[in-house]
């Protein structure tokens, strides 16, 4: 795992050009801390930058890396960040065809595989990266995003070229990319919900996971080509693969087992996340079966029972024989500078404390003294796990609607009215045209939308017009991977565009682990497994009412009893109101980042209705009206602070 960045302008090279990409590497320290490497081209007006976090190869993974006249990759210069996969067999069988390699790293073979296949090498790649190739030849500069967006990679074209990176901050550290901030965006930071690609300045875009952006120099100026490489399609509804249950039970265990031994390689030691979900314990469980050693767990606890899983995670520890590792979290460890830390690497807002969590435990990961840990992100999204989801099979097909296990979720998730769930049903004829219904998912950020137009200062709403962003999220997605498929298969896919890479990957990912340089590794999301999961019938994904039941079914061996029973329960910090302390910690954050002066000097918020909203709010006792607030005073105070962290 690595940061990288660079600049192309031929126009603006300067002597001063080796100042701004010293500048542009800093900002990435906390991505690569073991070593930092360039490459300068003056006649091509080229700088790549790459910090490195050494996982593989250790003694000779530095980068860039080069091509060789030897083998015909001479011209080509690779910076990449991230981990591929079966990179072992991949190299002995490029050495067979003739190529030359400078390094034991696993990233070299993307090189290799460009040369030999084109554009289409993407295909040959397994792992989450993100990662840039210059050709001099063709003078082109490749970037490629992994499937998912599990590794982050952002990029800026104007008038004094062309920019990139894999945290804005860095492209920011050079003074001619814009800092202009986008009114649109910050209106769906404020809602939580991005529409993909967008970021909160005008001017930087995210490369979209299962894309590459073909940059190529005309002249003195740039053209940009972006290309889908991949995408999450679900089969039509009707043509699942059609198997016996024990088949498709088994197809996952192989697929899990064997993405879980890919990623337990490294040259250091690699542990694991461990909550009280089946995902990470299936991990845990598989991986304790696969390595020699015991496996080091490590998992979060919060101080409050309703949101604790740590117990849970204990009974996994002690069935896998997993040395684990328990961060027990206060109501102040979630705020202050720690709050405020989560915002500048994360780049972005966050309605639960649950990234600041995360960034903490990330931290001591580190402290105890690994680099590496295995998750469980992606199960969710894949095999339908979420709590949304099941609503939406609940109320959209025939064959649960008649059930009475709607009520009895509802019910079981009321703690969750106002957050991951909404309290009443609303729809918008955008998601209707696009999908045939409203997804469950959206529907909470909705209402947020709603509670949060009447605080915008009229400034701010004449900047907006009359621009929909629930119009513009549901647009984003490509109708033709939508049309004819069954309904857990829509909402699946449409989460997995959006909240997956905009959220869980994000401040529940990448961001806040490698705040702290730790490499995270999300088994769940290997492609070779979410192809699989994609094509199991939906009433196999869930059954009976039983979210992932054939993940269940799958590691029934492997899990305790009263987790193969249990229900889904979302994984989040307990909100700011659930507890004085915590009620006390956020106002503190409110004094400071939502202060007269503050609101005043970024004009997105009325200050009286934002004040009034605010007195209200800590007057209340109803749950659900004030989760609803909590996540718009995370919203506001993370988004005036990113501003301010971010230098804007």
């Amino acid at each position: 795992m690595c940061g990288i960045a660079g600049l192309w302008s031929p126009t603006r090279y300067s002597e001063n050009t080796d100042g701004y990409a010293a500048k542009m590497a800093d900002t990435l320290y906390h991505r690569g801390p073991d070593g930092r490497g360039f490459h300068f081209d003056p006649e091509d007006g080229l700088a790549m930058i790459h910090t490195r976090l050494s996982i593989i190869g250790l003694n000779s993974g530095d980068q860039p890396i080069y091509g060789r006249e030897e083998d015909g990759t001479g011209g080509l210069v690779l910076t990449a960040n991230g981990e591929f996969y079966d990179y072992k067999r991949l190299r002995g069988l490029l050495r067979t065809d003739g190529y030359e390699f400078n390094t034991k790293s696993d990233s070299e073979i993307a090189l290799k595989l460009y040369h030999k296949h084109g554009l289409d090498f993407v295909d040959h790649l397994r792992g989450e990266f993100a990662f840039t190739i210059f050709d001099k030849e063709k003078q082109q500069l490749i970037l490629v995003r992994d499937r998912f967006g599990i590794r982050p990679l952002f990029y800026h074209l104007g008038d004094n070229g062309f920019f990139w990176g894999s945290e804005m901050k860095a492209m920011l550290a050079h003074p001619d990319v814009s800092r202009e901030v986008c009114p649109k965006a910050q209106l769906h930071q404020m809602m939580q919900v991005m529409v993909p690609g967008m970021t909160l300045f005008k001017d930087i875009q995210a490369l979209k996971p299962g894309h590459m952006l073909i940059v190529t120099r005309k002249g003195d100026d740039f053209e940009m080509e972006a290309r889908r490489y991949w995408d999450a399609e679900f089969p039509l509804d009707g043509q699942h693969d059609q198997l016996p249950d024990e088949e498709h039970i088994e197809n996952v265990r192989a697929a899990l087992v064997e993405s879980i031994t890919f990623r337990l390689e490294a040259d250091v030691p690699v542990a694991c996340y461990l909550s009280g979900g089946i995902d990470s314990c299936s991990i845990i469980g598989m991986a304790a079966a696969i390595q020699q050693s015991p496996v080091k767990a490590f998992t979060i606890s919060f101080d409050d029972d309703r949101y604790d899983e740590a117990h849970i995670a204990t009974e996994m520890a002690e069935k896998a024989g997993a040395d684990q590792d328990i961060l027990s979290l206060k109501a102040e460890d979630l705020y202050g500078k720690n709050f405020e830390d989560a915002v500048y690497y994360s780049e972005r807002t966050f309605y639960n404390t649950l990234g600041v969590a995360k960034m903490l435990m990330s931290r001591h990961v580190r402290d105890v003294g690994y680099k590496v840990v295995i998750t469980g992100e992606g199960s969710d999204e894949l095999f339908g796990g979420y709590a949304q989801f099941k609503a939406d099979l609940f109320l959209h097909d025939p064959e649960y609607a008649a059930t009475p296990a709607a009520e009895e979720m509802r019910k079981r998730n009321a703690i969750f009215s106002g957050s991951v769930l909404a309290e009443t049903q609303i729809s918008h004829p955008a998601f209707e045209e696009v999908m045939g219904f409203t997804p469950s998912w959206i529907q909470p950020w909705m209402l947020t939308l709603e509670r949060i137009k009447p605080l915008l200062s009229d400034a701010f709403k004449e900047k907006l017009g009359d621009y929909d962003p629930i119009a513009a999220i549901a647009y984003s997605l490509d109708k033709s991977m939508l049309d004819g498929r069954h309904v857990l298969d829509k909402v699946q896919y449409s989460w997995i565009k959006t909240m997956l890479e905009g959220q869980i990957l994000n401040w529940g990912g990448d961001r806040v682990d490698m705040a702290n340089s730790l490499e995270s590794r999300p088994a769940f999301l290997d492609h070779h497994v979410a192809e699989m999961a994609m094509r199991i019938p939906p009433h196999v994904r869930v059954r009976d009412g039983i979210e992932k039941w054939v993940v269940r079914e799958a590691m029934k061996h492997v899990l305790p009893e009263v987790l193969y029973k249990r229900e889904k329960f979302a994984f989040m910090a307990p909100p700011a109101h659930t507890d004085k302390k915590k009620a006390a910690e956020i106002d503190k954050l409110i004094a400071k980042w939502l202060s007269p002066e503050k609101i005043a000097r970024h004009g997105i918020f009325d200050e009286k209705k934002l004040t009034d909203s605010i007195e209200e709010y800590r007057k209340s006792d109803d749950h659900a009206a004030n989760t609803r607030k909590d996540i718009i005073l995370n919203h506001a105070i993370a988004l005036h602070a990113m501003e301010d962290l971010l230098g804007v």
